[in-house]
Formats: C-alpha cells, structure tokens, sequence
C-alpha cells in the first residue's frame, strides 16, 4: 500500500512551487481561512516537520485551480474492490459489531473532552457506515441479478 502521507506532502510541494514562495502560500491560506499560517508553518509542512491540514488543501488547490489532492483521494475510492464473497448474514453481523463499537464510541467521546475519543468515535463510525453500505451493495446487486433472471 503506497504512503499516501508521502504522495500527498510531494502534491503540495508542487502546489507551492506553483505559488513561488512560502509567503504567497501562507497570504493565500490566510485569505480563504483568516490568519494562521506563516512562511515558518509553510516551510514546516513542505519539509514534514507539520502535516498539511484539509483547509490548507482546499485553500490551495482552489486557489491554483488544480486539484491533485483532491484527485487522489477520488482515486482511493475508485480503487475499492467490489463486494465479494460473504453473506448478507454476514452483513448483517458486521452491521451489529460495528454499530456497537461506534455506540461506545461514541459514548466515551461525549464522556471526555479529548479530541482523540471523537476522532476514535468518527472512525468507528465511518466503520459502520462501511457495513451498512456493503449490505446494501449487495442487496442492490442481488436484486438485480434477480430481475434478469
């Protein structure tokens, strides 16, 4: 599996190539968000020493009208391999230990006020919103494989 960490500080790098220097990335990122970035932050996030934000990404690639990004990430979707295997009964129980694990989830993020209990809770979530949809994936293709027949 490709480091997409890597792909993606190299898509930046080459966004801010296209702006010419760190202060017109900084001012561009200021000007959609408000103030935050800096040459230091800039220059910190093109080196790897900071991670680029999503608001960074969009301010970026909307500024410059080019997307690389954001066209990667389309791709990983794109890349997902169709439903295979496996039941709907299988479906269904992945349905109710994901739905679990996103309840506790959930619960302890409302219990604490640490970002990583809601960052944990949107995971599980996003979990068990994966099985929900492979559920009906395959009842979707099922139903119409038994409409040709």
């Amino acid at each position: 599996m490709p480091d997409f960490r890597k792909i993606v500080r190299a898509n930046m790098k080459s966004l801010v190539g296209w702006f010419g220097c760190y202060d017109a990335v900084a001012e561009t990122i200021n000007a959609r968000w408000g103030d935050g970035a800096s040459k230091g932050t800039v220059s910190k996030k093109v080196t790897g020493i900071l991670d680029w934000t999503v608001a960074d990404v969009i301010a970026l690639e909307d500024a410059s009208n080019r997307y690389p990004v954001t066209r990667l990430l389309a791709r990983r979707l794109e890349d997902r391999p169709a439903v295979q295997g496996g039941s709907l009964l299988m479906d269904g129980s992945s349905i109710a230990k994901e739905s679990g694990e996103a309840i506790a989830a959930i619960l302890a993020a409302e219990q604490s006020s640490g970002a990583h209990e809601r960052a944990q809770a949107i995971t599980e979530i996003d979990e068990a919103m994966h099985a929900l949809r492979q559920a009906r994936t395959r009842l979707e293709s099922t139903g119409s494989a038994e409409a040709h027949s």
